[in-house]
C-alpha cells in the first residue's frame, strides 16, 4: 500500500501550548495549528501535524503559548492621538470641556487616519488581531485597517449634533449606508451602527438605526448605563432609565453591543440575559473616569455574552488587553466578594471568543477550530516573569504582559515577527505621532 503524501498548506505553526479557548479552559501540550488560503485546516499534535502537511512556512515556538488573536471590542482608536492629553478628570467634563473640543480642533481624515496606523501598530505588539471600532469617518478608518492587513469592525456613527463627518440626521443616514455598502464583500472589514448613547441620540434616530440593522443584518453598537448620572437625567427627561427607552424602541435584541453597563438592575440583567444582548466591561477606563463597577460576575452567572475592550486611548490610557484581562478578573471578584468569581479562563474568553461574538464575527474568529480564520497570538512564557509556571491560561491572565506577544498572524498572514512588525513602517508613525502631539499642543 503506497503512502499519502504529506499535503501541502500555507503555513504550520507548532507551539509548546495551544489553547483554543473552545473546548472550554483546554490546554493543548505540544500541538501544532496548520492553516491553509487564511485558514486553520488542522490542530493536532506535531509529531502527526509533521507526518499529515508539508507547509511552506513552518514556525517553532518551544516556549510558548500559541492563544486566538485577541478582540478589542470596544474602540475609538483615532483617539490615540489624544493620549495623556486630560487625565484626572471625571466623564463629563473630561468629554465636553477637553476632548470634544480639542477633537473639533482638529478632527478630519488624516487625524483619523494617523490615530488608527498608530493604534493598528500598538493592538499588534499587544496580540490584538480585531477591533471594535467607533468613531467619525469610518471610511477612513475601514480604509484605513484594510490597508495594514488589520481585522475590524467599522462603527457607522450617528448622533445629533453636526460634526465634521456629518451635519444632519440624512446626512449621517446616507454617509452610514454609503460605508456599509463599501466593505460588503471584504474580508477583514465589516460594519455595524454606532450610535453614541441615549443622552445624544433621538428616538427617531434610533428607530431609524432599528429598522435599518434589520435589513442590513449589523450589529448596534452603543454606550449605555455608562454613569449614574447618565441613567437620573434619562429618568428626569423621559421617566425611563436608558435601558427601558431603548426596549421600548425595540433595540434590545441580539444585535445590541451594550458598553460600559456599569449601572444595571437584576431585572436588566435578566432582560439582556433573554434577549441575547453582548455586554462590553472596559474595566480600566470605567475605574480611570470613576464611572461606576460593571457587575461582570452577575452578568456572566446569568448567562450574558460577557466580552471586553479597552475603550480609547484618552481614557484608559492604552490598548493592552492583558491588562484588561487581569483587570476585568481582578475587579469582578472584589464587585462580587467572591475569589472564585471571573476565572481566569472565563477572561480569556471574554477576551477572544466572547468579543468577536458580540461583534457577529462568532462564527469566524475567537477561538482556534477547523474552518475559522488563523488570527492567531504566540506567546512567550519562558521570561523570569511567567516562571514558574504550573497553570497555562492563569498565567496568561495573571502574570504576562504584552511585552511577551511574540508573533501575531491575521487570516494566516504574519503581522508581527519575534517583536518585529512586518510592513509597518514604525519610524513614519512615530514621526507623524510627534507631529500630531505638537499640533493638538497648540491648538
Amino acid at each position: 500500500m503506497s503512502q499519502i503524501p504529506p499535503q501541502p498548506v500555507d503555513l504550520m505553526i507548532e507551539a509548546r501550548w495551544v489553547v483554543p479557548v473552545e473546548p472550554h479552559a483546554v490546554v493543548l501540550e505540544d500541538h501544532a495549528v496548520v492553516a491553509d488560503g487564511g485558514r486553520i485546516v488542522a490542530v493536532l499534535p506535531i509529531a502527526d501535524a509533521r507526518a499529515a502537511y508539508a507547509p511552506r512556512e513552518r514556525v517553532e515556538l518551544g516556549e510558548h503559548a500559541l492563544i486566538p488573536g485577541l478582540v478589542n471590542s470596544h474602540t475609538h482608536n483615532p483617539m490615540t492621538l489624544l493620549r495623556g492629553l486630560a487625565d484626572d478628570l471625571p466623564l463629563m467634563v473630561w468629554l465636553q470641556q477637553h476632548i470634544w473640543p480639542a477633537e473639533a480642533k482638529v478632527i478630519g481624515p488624516e487625524f483619523v487616519r494617523d490615530g488608527v496606523e498608530l493604534a493598528v501598530a500598538e493592538m499588534l505588539r499587544g496580540g490584538t488581531t480585531c477591533a471594535n471600532e467607533n468613531y467619525f469617518f469610518p471610511d477612513v478608518i475601514g480604509a484605513t485597517y484594510r490597508r495594514m492587513g488589520f481585522r475590524a469592525v467599522v462603527g457607522l456613527p450617528v448622533i445629533e449634533f453636526p460634526t465634521a463627518w456629518a451635519t444632519t440626521q440624512d446626512d449621517y443616514f446616507a454617509r452610514a449606508v454609503a460605508v456599509h455598502d463599501s466593505f460588503l464583500s471584504d474580508n477583514l472589514i465589516s460594519t455595524a451602527f454606532a450610535p453614541h448613547a441615549p443622552y445624544t441620540v433621538s428616538d427617531e434616530s434610533f428607530e431609524r438605526i432599528r429598522l435599518l440593522s434589520d435589513q442590513l443584518d449589523i450589529p448596534v453598537h452603543l454606550h449605555l448605563h455608562e454613569t449614574a448620572h447618565e441613567v437620573a437625567e434619562e429618568k428626569t427627561k423621559s421617566g425611563l432609565r436608558p435601558f427601558q427607552r431603548l426596549q421600548k424602541l425595540g433595540l434590545v435584541n441580539d444585535r445590541l453591543i451594550a458598553v460600559h453597563m456599569t449601572q444595571v438592575t437584576e431585572g436588566e440583567i435578566a432582560a439582556c440575559a433573554a434577549a441575547g444582548v453582548s455586554v462590553v466591561h472596559c474595566p480600566e477606563s470605567n475605574l480611570k473616569l470613576a464611572s461606576g463597577f460593571c457587575p461582570a460576575e452577575k452578568l456572566r452567572q446569568a448567562g450574558v455574552n460577557l466580552a471586553l475592550g479597552t475603550d480609547g486611548c484618552a481614557s484608559n490610557n492604552d490598548l493592552d488587553m492583558f491588562g484588561e484581562m487581569r483587570t476585568a478578573a481582578l475587579l469582578a471578584k472584589a464587585v462580587a466578594g467572591d475569589a472564585a468569581a471571573f476565572d481566569a479562563a472565563y477572561a480569556l474568553r471574554a477576551a477572544t471568543l466572547h468579543g468577536a461574538q458580540a461583534i457577529g464575527l462568532g462564527a469566524c474568529i475567537g477561538s482556534i477550530e477547523v474552518g475559522k480564520q488563523a488570527d492567531l497570538a504566540a506567546v512567550r512564557l519562558s521570561d523570569l516573569e511567567t516562571q514558574p509556571l504550573f497553570n497555562v491560561v492563569s498565567q496568561l491572565v495573571y502574570a504576562t504582559g504584552r511585552h511577551q506577544v511574540t508573533d501575531v498572524w491575521i487570516a494566516g498572514q504574519r503581522k508581527l515577527a519575534a517583536r518585529e512588525l512586518v510592513d509597518i513602517d514604525t519610524a513614519a508613525i512615530l514621526a507623524k505621532t510627534r507631529a500630531w502631539r505638537e499640533r493638538i499642543a497648540a491648538a
